[in-house]
């Protein structure tokens, strides 16, 4: 049996663990969406909950994401050097980038994040840590858990250097430029 990738697949080396377990995960077949934080595969399903405040925040941003000729999703995001592939809750990119199998942090306008009982220390700390170290310019927390929201700005190696939060569900969260808008968190 060849352990190689199935023939017009992309190829990885045998030798690059990295390459291959984020092959692996983006070829698991059926449905279901995984991701890997620190080298821990999780399956993504969130509960109708969790999705009802994406949706809130897409619906609000959405004139804005296409003013911008961006789209707005859950789309693969890659960590190189790293064993993290991402799965975010909303992602905001260029749309002539979202044609790619995975981006990285530095390529999207926002990330969103909406904490379960499962995943907030890992949204809280971890992501919020790596989105920075990877040059996500704003990423966006929305602590269910907490019920308060948190905006991050400002990456850098260490972390973000700003922070606008955490702001109780019901506050409104200014979201700068390039969106220019309150995001309503009353829904949240």
């Amino acid at each position: 049996m060849s352990a190689q990738p199935h023939e017009g697949a992309a190829s990885y080396a045998a030798d690059d663990p990295e390459t291959a377990l984020k092959y692996a995960i983006q070829h698991i077949q059926g449905d279901d969406r995984v991701q890997i934080v620190e080298g821990v595969i999780t399956q993504v399903s969130p509960s109708w909950g969790h999705e009802k405040a994406a949706d809130k925040i897409r619906n609000q941003i959405a004139s804005i994401v296409s003013k911008l000729g961006c789209v707005s999703g859950s789309g693969n995001l890659d960590l190189p050097g790293t064993s993290n592939w991402y799965v975010p809750d909303v992602a905001v990119v260029p749309e002539d980038l979202a044609d790619a199998e995975a981006l990285t942090p530095d390529q999207t306008l926002l990330i969103v994040e909406i904490t379960s009982d499962s995943n907030g220390d890992t949204d809280r700390i971890v992501k919020r840590r790596r989105y920075a170290e990877y040059g996500a310019p704003l990423y966006l927390l929305v602590d269910r858990q907490q019920r308060a929201c948190t905006l991050y700005a400002a990456p850098g190696n260490l972390g973000y250097t700003r922070a606008d939060g955490p702001h109780p569900f019901g506050t409104p969260l200014a979201l700068p430029e390039p969106f220019g808008l309150e995001l309503d968190t009353s829904e949240f």
